[in-house]
């Protein structure tokens, strides 16, 4: 699989990466439940390859996420070589606090958890959920501290993380980051990240676009899965879903292969973050992004309509 690289750190990713929010899982946001020994056979399937990228977070599935990935990494007998494992920095969930400590505890959590010495890559998470975004961006702050690390060699590479548009873009403009991770915001249904994904290619700043399924409706179909990025839908929201469907059928493609590729065909695009919750959602996103799809697909698929706007505006949102 084509791998890219993230600025000069040294560090390449293939063009399809695997998120591990759902592994740990969440059945709050995704509605379902994953055992234990489920995402350890998910784990040790991606530990074969061709994907070299895991990613998760502090916080996902209030840090089950990180810890089932480092059962999976001490019976491998350590990460594997080439492999790259991104983790990121999370508020204190209790007080919601992310500062300068806080920054510092959550790394030092990740690896004691993760049973690693460094990651490749580590962001700044949802400063948009914290107690006072100051404590991220000021001076000897959050940000401060993440690119500390850096400096001491504990991540390779570091960026920031998160969904919010209106708060993302002017921090990214402020700081010299190597990665951005957007989601959602990125898909057929939806180009909101669209302008701040020009702004960071331009800058050389590599680009992790996540959640192309829009929360799985995308991958799943509107008459499986009613949710849209984690929220239920109702069938007037489901309706440009379903044009794409229409358009999906008549040239034969699925779904789930339309929406990875259209991230993954855009050259701004360093990887796309896709979730997986099974060995079977690993081979179906490998086969997707292999699918060979007529030009004329896209002729067509691209000319429908989308949203620029939040598409999480409404969300009630829940850690779980």
């Amino acid at each position: 699989m084509k791998k890219n690289k993230i600025k000069d750190t040294g560090v390449e990713v293939t063009e399809l990466s695997f998120g591990t929010s759902s592994l740990g899982s969440m059945p709050d946001t995704y509605g379902y439940e994953v055992p234990q020994q489920r995402a350890q056979e998910v784990l040790k399937r991606f530990f074969q390859g061709p994907v070299n990228m895991l990613d998760t977070s502090r916080n996902y599935a209030m840090g089950e996420s990180e810890k089932r990935i480092g059962t999976a990494i001490k019976e491998n007998g350590g990460w594997p070589e080439k492999f790259v494992l991104s983790t990121k920095i999370d508020r204190n969930m209790d007080t919601l606090v992310l500062d300068k400590k806080r920054t510092r505890e959550s790394v030092e959590e990740s690896l004691r958890t993760l049973n690693v010495d460094s990651v490749d890559v580590l962001f700044l998470h949802d400063p948009e959920y914290v107690k006072d975004i100051n404590d991220v961006t000021k001076k000897d702050g959050a940000l401060d501290e993440l690119f500390k690390i850096k400096e001491e060699g504990l991540a390779k590479a570091v960026g920031l993380a998160m969904g919010r548009i209106d708060i993302m873009f002017p921090i990214l403009k402020k700081w010299d980051f190597d990665v951005i991770i957007n989601h959602n915001r990125y898909t057929l249904l939806n180009r909101e990240a669209g302008e701040m994904y020009s702004y960071a290619h331009s800058k050389n700043i590599s680009i992790f676009n996540a959640a192309p399924y829009a929360g799985g409706v995308l991958a799943k179909g509107p008459n499986n899965f009613k949710k849209i990025t984690y929220q239920d839908a109702t069938e007037e929201k489901l309706a440009p879903v379903r044009e794409i469907e229409k358009i999906c059928k008549k040239y034969n493609v699925e779904m789930g292969a339309a929406a990875l590729q259209f991230s993954m065909k855009d050259k701004r695009i360093t990887s796309t973050i896709c979730g997986v919750t099974s060995v079977q959602s690993i081979e179906k996103n490998i086969s997707w992004a292999e699918t060979d799809i007529p030009q004329e697909f896209w002729n067509e698929v691209l000319k429908l309509p989308y949203s620029s706007k939040d598409p999480e505006s409404e969300r009630v949102y829940t850690p779980g």
